[in-house]
């Protein structure tokens, strides 16, 4: 079976989802979904797909009071045999403190098809602020699988460009215990525009000297881009 087919049947419990929430045609629907092609899939800067293009997909459910859960899927590449596919279980809580902050917590359990010895939870916060910065930390203490501490911090932010682009760009800090990896920092900054459900991004992401040496070639810079529709 190619990797292509073994992904696109690993994301169809996300994507047979997907016409329920587009069956829901009100702007306050409950339901939100994404289906994404990328050109590699990049995590933190580190290329997940051995530098070669996939399928994304995700489903979520939000209640009234904030509370929401969803399922995130992409096929990943980390070398010969499994896995070939992604799945994430995610549980969640946002909320407005006020009209400009926005506090985001969830738990993200990762899970890896055919090698459950890679699964691994972390819990992210997220802030928004003005709706356009956001500051995320994350934390694992069981970061890939290795029973090892790891911390995720990162600033971000999205500002509006003539003819409705919007320019985004996020820098982030990964730190490990035990030597698990050397602590690295990534980067990027990129364009993207909206056109009705559909959503075009394309932009540059590197890491620096720590990230090379963890990773090689798969931390490498390089140019990413991102077709996907959702609601």
């Amino acid at each position: 079976m190619t990797h292509a087919r073994r992904c696109c049947l690993a994301l169809a419990a996300a994507l047979s989802l997907a016409p329920l929430a587009a069956s829901a045609q009100d702007n306050e629907s409950p339901y939100s979904w994404n289906i994404t092609a990328v050109s590699d899939y990049l995590f933190r800067g580190v290329s997940q797909t051995d530098e070669d293009p996939t399928l994304q997909a995700g489903f979520t459910y939000t209640t009234p009071v904030g509370l929401y859960a969803g399922v995130w899927g992409s096929g990943v590449d980390f070398g010969p045999g499994d896995p070939n596919t992604e799945l994430d279980y995610l549980i969640g809580y946002g909320v407005d403190v006020t009209d400009k902050v926005n506090v985001d917590v969830l738990l993200n359990r990762y899970t890896y098809l055919g090698a459950s010895h890679q699964n691994y939870n972390e819990l992210i916060t997220t802030t928004t602020f003005a709706e356009r910065y956001k500051l995320t930390v994350a934390y694992s203490n069981d970061v890939w699988n290795t029973r090892t501490d790891g911390w995720y911090f990162a600033l971000g932010g999205q500002w509006p460009l003539p003819h409705e682009f919007s320019l985004n760009a996020n820098v982030g800090r990964s730190t490990f215990e035990k030597g698990v990896a050397k602590d690295y920092t990534d980067w990027n900054v990129g364009v993207s525009r909206q056109f009705g459900l559909f959503n075009v991004g394309l932009g540059y992401y590197g890491t620096d000297s720590n990230g090379r040496y963890n990773s090689g070639k798969l931390a490498d810079n390089r140019v990413m881009l991102s077709v996907g529709i959702g609601k």
